[in-house]
């Protein structure tokens, strides 16, 4: 049987989508390029916000619409909305073949087989009992340089908006030695860049215990983290080590050191802001003020000056006032973020914002995301324009995806750079560019010989 996921949402539903594809692979299905190739597509969902959910269920309602040009295709939704919706996604979703919640992933193969001998629809949203070793397989899919690896399932921080808590469960850390075997396979398969991938990523081991027969560390780590990444960093083959995401609690003395000494960790850290008002962020039950991010952001940076800084922000959070506003504009120009994923905020069922008043304007939303963007463009042109002639380091990934007569990898940095293939290039390759030309998020370079 033939079957495409479609994903919506971050880089832990894409990693849950490829443990799927690879359980489904083991299980004798084989993976369809298009979907009328497809005998059975699933829809793997995000919940965080309501734009993600409609996109989900537009995509869902057309194509159960499709069965009848496909009669015999099977649709299954699984993932975030999946967990929070149960059995309102069939009446969401009339026609819908089954459903399959976070915690219940490695079930995906058992309830398609009983989809297609007795028919749907099938409904797995429990909780417990999650099999997350079934799920550490990978596809060889793309130029299989870089992979996401989960090393903590959950969030147990709460935030007043957020939906994670409720369909992803109670934060809880893998195993370092489950962690580390799948490391070293994917090591020994030709990847060159792991990214570790947590809701709340340097939490990793506090909630249990980790390292219980794990070796010392030989740099003097303390926390299961920095251990972590110093483990990971030791793995022969790994040339790079990303991490997502973050928060400023986790960026400790020792997470600093642990950036400036071990030699695979890039230069970069997606931080979510969410909001530079500390009134804002009190709402929000965030668990920092703006002090706190901008100390954080100064012990990395005074670790790692040439570091860069992503962020999330969420714009028209209930009550957010003009003041508000320009106090979070202010703090995203002082931390200079290299880019940022602006938000217009939608509530979400069940959340304690929820029972607010959502009173900021439309408009008024799309206004302050426009203002934040544009912000964002003008200052990365700035920084940009400073290193052209300069060379970089790039992780080589592969064909180009806007022209296919280019290549393109990603800089320590995790900016994106375009340039001229040489003969004998290959995806892993590290080469030396020197930056011709930018955009806000690309840079175009020459391969140094």
């Amino acid at each position: 049987m033939k079957f495409l996921i479609k994903t919506y949402g971050c880089q832990m539903n894409e990693r849950d989508s490829e443990s799927v594809a690879a359980l489904l692979l083991a299980h004798g299905h084989e993976a369809a390029s298009l979907e009328t190739e497809a005998d059975v597509i699933i829809v793997n969902t995000c919940s965080v916000r309501a734009k993600a959910e409609h996109k989900a269920l537009g995509k869902l309602g057309l194509l159960v619409a499709g069965k009848r040009e496909f009669p015999g295709r099977r649709v299954g939704v699984m993932g975030c909305m999946a967990q929070r919706m149960k059995e309102a996604a069939f009446r969401k979703v009339p026609g819908l073949d089954f459903a399959v919640g976070t915690h219940r992933l490695a079930n995906v193969p058992g309830i398609l087989e009983r989809v297609m001998k007795n028919g749907g629809p099938v409904l797995d949203a429990g909780e417990g009992e999650e099999q997350w070793e079934a799920l550490a397989g990978h596809v060889a899919t793309g130029s299989g340089v870089s992979r996401f690896v989960n090393i903590l399932f959950g969030c147990s921080r709460r935030c007043s908006y957020c939906v994670v808590p409720a369909v992803r469960g109670e934060e809880w850390s893998r195993p370092a030695a489950a962690v580390m075997a799948e490391v070293k396979r994917l090591a020994d398969s030709g990847v060159r860049e792991i990214t570790l991938l947590g809701q709340s990523v340097m939490s990793y081991g506090r909630a249990q215990a980790v390292w219980a027969d794990g070796p010392v560390s030989r740099r003097g780590f303390q926390e299961p983290f920095a251990r972590l990444l110093e483990a990971v960093n030791d793995v022969e083959g790994i040339r790079r080590i990303r991490f997502t995401s973050g928060h400023p609690s986790g960026c400790t003395d020792e997470l600093a050191r642990a950036m400036k000494e071990l030699p695979a960790v890039c230069e970069h850290l997606h931080l979510p802001l969410q909001s530079g008002s500390d009134r804002i962020l009190g709402l929000m039950r965030r668990g920092y003020a703006a002090d706190d991010y901008r100390r954080a952001v100064e012990r990395l940076r005074a670790a790692v000056p040439g570091m860069a800084f992503t962020t999330d922000i969420i714009v028209g959070f209930p009550t957010e006032t003009a003041d508000d506003f320009e106090k979070t504009r202010q703090l995203m120009e002082e931390i200079r973020f290299d880019n940022a994923f602006v938000f217009k905020y939608s509530p979400r069922p069940g959340t304690p914002a929820a029972e607010w008043s959502d009173d900021v304007p439309a408009d008024e939303k799309a206004r302050r995301n426009q203002v934040l963007l544009a912000d964002l463009d003008r200052r990365a042109m700035v920084r940009h324009q400073a290193l052209i002639g300069r060379e970089v380091e790039v992780l080589v990934e592969g064909t180009s995806l806007r022209n296919e007569s280019r290549w393109a990898g990603k800089t320590r940095t995790n900016m994106t750079a375009v340039f001229e293939p040489v003969d004998g290039l290959a995806p892993g390759a590290l080469v030396r560019i020197r930056l011709t030309r930018a955009t806000p998020q690309t840079f175009y370079g020459d391969i140094i010989l």
